[in-house]
């Protein structure tokens, strides 16, 4: 391989599949890939990742090269499309890493309000009569409605129904009490 062949040439005898001329322009072009890519991106690992992935892809780029501008300008736009392909890529993982953590943070926010609701019912449960505290464990806890949870206590289930308006109005007096 003449290895003093023109860039142009070489990118063309290897998008046909020239191996030679493939490895004199990598030789050649290689370091200039990494170094836009690191300009680009900034950091080390990102600009030898996009190096690595350009050189991998470039046999099949080389295909659509033409020969009509400078063989350094097309490589320069294959190599900064590739960097912004990874920037992209990273953006979008680091939004929705960031939206993840926004909903676990959500997420942990409703369970403690949930478990600090809990914690005053389960509270205020101690100071109701003990036909409200099970019929509220029967129909509330279990979700009974009140024809299974009377068969179970052995009342009727209009009985179940006073009892529950009786419960909801003893556990708004004792929020407002605390209010």
């Amino acid at each position: 391989m003449d290895v003093k062949l023109a860039d142009n040439d070489l990118a063309l005898l290897a998008a046909k599949g020239d191996g030679d001329a493939f490895r004199a322009l990598l030789e050649r072009h290689y370091d200039r890939v990494f170094r836009i890519a690191y300009r680009f991106s900034g950091r080390r690992e990102d600009a030898e990742d996009v190096a690595q992935d350009v050189c991998m892809s470039l046999p099949a780029k080389l295909k659509s090269f033409r020969g009509d501008a400078g063989f350094t300008s097309w490589l320069y736009r294959v190599v900064v499309n590739r960097v912004r392909d990874v920037q992209r890529k990273q953006m979008t993982y680091e939004r929705i890493h960031n939206d993840y953590g926004e909903v676990e943070e959500l997420r942990r926010g409703v369970e403690a309000e949930i478990a600090k609701e809990m914690e005053w019912l389960n509270e205020a449960m101690n100071h109701l009569s003990d036909d409200l505290r099970e019929t509220a464990v029967l129909v509330v806890g279990e979700g009974l409605n009140h024809a299974e949870a009377g068969v179970i206590m052995g009342i009727k289930e209009s009985t179940v129904s006073w009892r529950m308006h009786e419960l909801k109005k003893q556990l708004k007096a004792i929020a407002k009490e605390e209010a």
